[in-house]
């Protein structure tokens, strides 16, 4: 399988996040990247390829002009007001606030565009977030012109990234830009399956109320875990969109049985929906030792996943998303990968 990637994606190195009250090493480190190249070489997967540049016209179609327009100059206007340390929301537009004005200062921005506290903005995070489009992009142009599976190595990740909001390490909704292009080039359906951890409340927001791509997503139950507000099992879409969304909401302690069960009955929707492209946010944060999660997947869990997505026969891009325990994410996710390939 052909993996796309860029040493680019780590030219964002946050210092900071918040996480139980105290300020720590980011669990979304470079490192990450690290890992999963190295295990993409050892066990030879495939060839690997440098992104080709999209620009910023793919981004445009679905997030707001405006929240790109503020990525992109975060930083320097932080710096430039005097405020030190990496930019974090003090405050956001919550119930009874209006939510319908933006601020002209950047701390008041910085909380307008924000979904949560423990993403810090840091300097290069607009550069990487659109090399990790590009990667997105390189993997899915791959799939449609030849119908083999593609690997993107994004980094940062995306699915949490709404049409106007970031958080929860993301920035850019890979994924959603992917199946936008996908459609823009001719395709009638779109299926996205996020089988990471957190729920993709930002492709499940950019898509809500559409029916050209039907999103499906395995996660933590929202009145346990991040994002907590969204995720829940009768979000079901709205208008056009009513029946393309569906959330499987799980308990902590999921074992690979009962997450595996949730998996059937998706890729079950996936078949009835009968789309032309598949795409995969792989989030491998789903693993016993992973840091901030509570579901009980164990590295041969991750093999028979990427079996049961290969029996569908739909084309499909396989992008990163979350995983945080280090020393095995690269062994988890090129296990989906060698497990979809068959070897």
């Amino acid at each position: 399988m052909l993996t796309f990637h860029s040493e680019d994606t780590k030219q964002r190195r946050p210092r900071i996040e918040l996480d139980g009250g105290r300020f720590v090493t980011p669990h979304e480190c470079p490192e990450r990247v690290d890992m999963v190249i190295d295990r993409v070489r050892k066990i030879g997967l495939g060839e690997i390829r440098a992104p080709r540049a999209y620009g910023l016209e793919p981004i445009l179609a679905v997030h707001d002009h405006g929240y790109v327009a503020f990525l992109e100059h975060a930083w320097d206007e932080w710096g430039a007001a005097g405020l030190e340390g990496e930019p974090i929301p003090s405050i956001w537009p919550a119930r009874r606030l209006r939510g319908d004005r933006i601020p002209n200062s950047i701390e008041g921005r910085i909380g307008y565009y924000a979904l949560a506290a423990e993403t810090t903005l840091c300097a290069r995070t607009f550069a990487a977030a659109q090399v990790s489009k590009d990667i997105a992009l390189s993997a899915l142009d791959h799939v449609v012109q030849t119908g083999e599976p593609a690997f993107g190595l994004c980094r940062p990740p995306g699915h949490h990234a709404a049409i106007d909001q970031y958080g929860g390490y993301c920035f850019f909704n890979n994924a959603a830009i992917a199946a936008q292009r996908a459609l823009q080039g001719g395709m009638g359906k779109v299926a996205i399956l996020d089988i990471d951890f957190h729920h993709g409340n930002g492709t499940q927001d950019i898509f809500y109320a559409r029916d050209d791509v039907l999103f499906l997503s395995l996660h933590g139950d929202p009145r346990q875990e991040f994002p907590y507000f969204l995720g829940f099992a009768d979000e079901t879409g709205r208008g056009k969109g009513e029946g393309f969304n569906v959330n499987y909401p799980l308990l902590g302690g999921t074992d690979y049985a009962v997450w595996a069960n949730a998996l059937e009955d998706a890729l079950r929707r996936v078949r009835a929906y009968r789309p032309e492209l598949l795409i995969v946010s792989l989030g491998v944060d789903t693993f016993e030792l992973d840091p901030i999660s509570s579901f009980k997947l164990k590295s041969d869990d991750y093999l028979d996943c990427g079996r049961r997505l290969k029996a569908l026969g739909i084309p499909t891009t396989f992008l990163l998303e979350g995983g945080y325990a280090v020393e095995e994410i690269g062994i988890n996710v090129v296990n989906v990968l060698t497990g979809f390939e068959g070897s």
